[in-house]
This record gives structure tokens, C-alpha cells and sequence, in this order.
């Protein structure tokens, strides 16, 4: 039997949502695979464990250790590689992620397997990745060797959780040592809310919004959607919001299931980061603005009078 495992990955103490997808990815590669959730961290790994078992794995691993509290290229190559000794699976399942970014082709190049990275979906034994900044698509397979792959987040739907679904969760103790790199503190600049790589709705702004107060309209009508607020590179160049909201080929590549781009003009290095949405929403006062070619739908009009109208419909339906 074939055996997989699915890397869960853990960040301010939850579980995101993209290992879950790294289950569903894994039953799409063999759907009759053994597949065993990996968790890493240094405290409560248990319940996170569970979890992957609830949405589709057999089994869990877990590594517990100090060294393990945040994300360390070292550390979670000494975990990662005592697990694969003990388990020798056939491959193994990331998040395209900054952690699994760094940690897969560190993991491949050690047991000298293939690797695909930034998945979007799987043919069969094909796995489909976009290829010049998404304008086009290659498939590729590994034909010797153990699998790695990693998936690009909210592109492979995970399986429906079933809370009665239980399977073991065996520990695995492993000595996390000579680490290089010491994590003493860590600050971050991303807002408060949803994920902007995870997140199934996104509001987005560009120049159009004029300034750092524009972009409030932005953050009401994501509260109303339940949605994360990002922004082009134009709008944080500009000192409108916080590079970390950036989406584009320097900032993140999303694909929400809607995307809305308020005053964003629709520079190719934009497109590149969210073209790959399910649904797009274009307002924009410039009837000739590149973002209404990918649009699915397309508002021509002044932002500050479109989106607060908008916000206020919803909230209307909402009460309803």
C-alpha cells in the first residue's frame, strides 16, 4: 500500500487551514493511499492531530519539542527526516507556504527525490502548476523516487470533516539540536482578521484609494463579508497600507473564491498574484482599466461611492 504523509502546519497556536488540503491533495494522488498527518511543535500537537484525522488522514505523527515552537529551517529538517526514517512513505504533501517553500527541496535534496512545487491541481498522475506568472500551465510527474510536492493554498479543496473519524496518534521523540537560527521574537505587521493566502474572500485596493484612510471603506465592507483586505503594489508603495498586505509577482499569490479590486488598475505584476480567482469584482472609475479584462464583473464608478453603497446592501441582506 501506498503510503503519504501530510504536513500540518501550525501557526499562533491553530492549525491552517491549507493542511487540511494537503490530506485532500494527498487522496487525490492515490485515493486508496495510507495517509499520515505530520505535526511539529512544543506544545498541544495532540489536538491538532486530531484534527487532520477528522478531515481525512489515517494516522498522525507528532514531534514535540522546544526547538519547535516557531519555524526553523534546521529544526524541522531534523524532525521532518527522523519521521520520513521511520515511516519510508512514498511521498509527502506541503503547503506552498513560506515554510514549506524552504523546508520541501531542503527534505527532497537529502533523499535526492523529486519535487514539484505551487500546485493548482492534479491529473491523475500529473501535477498542473502555472507557469509564467499564470498565463499559462505545465503538468508534470515524478516518475522514480518518493513524491514531494507542494500545493498552492485554496486551490485543492479539503474533504469534509467528520468529528467522530478517530485513527492513533503515535509520538516521536527526536532530538532537535545545533540550531543555527534562534527565533527570540517575533513581531508582526500583518493586520488582524483572515489569512490573506487562506482567505475565500478578498478585498483588495490600489492607488485609487488615495490614502491610508481610504482604504477604511476597504476594511468595512471585509468585515461585512467576513473577507481579508489586501492591496497592490502601488497602494503600499505609496505608504497606503503595509507591504504585508502586498498581492502580486513580489507580494502573495491568492485564489480567493471573490476577489474584489477596488481602484486597482490591473498592472500585469498584479494580475500575476490574483488573476487565478474563482470570481472577480473590478470597480474602478477608468472605463479602459486592464483589471475589467480579467473581471468577471465590472463596476465602472468612484470606489468611495460604490463600496459604501455595497457595504450597506450587505448589511441590509444580512439583517434580513
Amino acid at each position: 500500500m501506498t503510503k503519504l504523509l501530510a504536513f500540518a502546519e501550525i501557526k499562533d497556536g491553530d492549525i491552517r487551514n491549507v493542511s487540511f488540503e494537503t490530506i485532500a491533495a494527498a487522496r487525490q494522488i492515490d485515493e486508496g493511499a495510507e495517509v499520515v498527518a505530520v505535526v511539529f511543535g512544543n506544545k498541544n500537537v495532540e489536538e491538532a492531530a486530531n484534527q487532520m484525522i477528522q478531515y481525512g488522514a489515517d494516522r498522525a505523527v507528532t514531534v514535540t519539542h522546544d526547538n519547535l515552537e516557531n519555524y526553523t529551517s534546521d529544526g524541522y529538517t531534523q524532525a521532518a527526516m527522523a519521521v520520513i526514517e521511520q515511516e519510508n512513505p512514498d511521498g509527502m504533501v506541503m503547503g506552498h507556504t513560506s515554510a514549506g517553500k524552504d523546508l520541501s527541496p531542503r527534505i527532497a535534496s537529502k533523499l535526492d527525490s523529486g519535487l514539484v512545487s505551487d500546485i493548482t491541481a492534479i491529473d491523475g498522475e500529473d501535477f498542473v502548476r502555472p507557469i509564467y506568472s499564470g498565463k499559462a500551465f505545465e503538468k508534470k510527474s515524478i516518475k522514480d523516487g518518493k513524491k514531494f510536492i507542494t500545493i498552492r493554498p485554496n486551490n485543492i479543496a479539503p474533504l469534509d470533516q467528520d468529528e467522530s473519524r478517530s485513527g492513533d496518534v503515535a509520538s516521536l521523540d527526536v532530538e532537535i539540536k545545533d540550531i543555527r537560527t534562534i527565533i527570540k521574537e517575533v513581531v508582526r505587521k500583518a493586520s488582524d482578521g483572515v489569512d490573506l493566502s487562506e482567505a475565500n474572500i478578498i478585498v483588495a485596493g490600489g492607488r485609487g484609494v488615495k490614502s491610508e484612510e481610504g482604504f477604511e471603506p476597504l476594511h468595512e465592507l471585509a468585515d461585512v463579508l467576513g473577507a481579508a483586505v489586501g492591496a497592490s503594489r502601488g497602494a503600499c508603495d505609496a505608504g497606503y497600507c503595509d507591504y504585508s498586505l502586498q498581492i502580486g509577482q513580489t507580494g502573495k499569490v491568492v485564489t480567493p473564491d471573490l476577489y474584489i479590486a477596488c481602484g486597482i488598475s490591473g498592472a500585469i505584476q498584479h494580475l500575476a498574484g490574483m488573476s487565478n480567482s474563482k470570481v472577480i469584482v473590478a470597480i474602478n472609475k477608468d472605463p479602459e482599466a486592464n483589471i475589467f479584462n480579467v473581471a468577471d464583473y465590472g463596476i465602472v464608478g468612484d470606489l468611495f461611492d460604490v463600496v459604501p453603497k455595497l457595504t450597506e446592501e450587505l448589511k441590509a441582506i444580512q439583517v434580513k
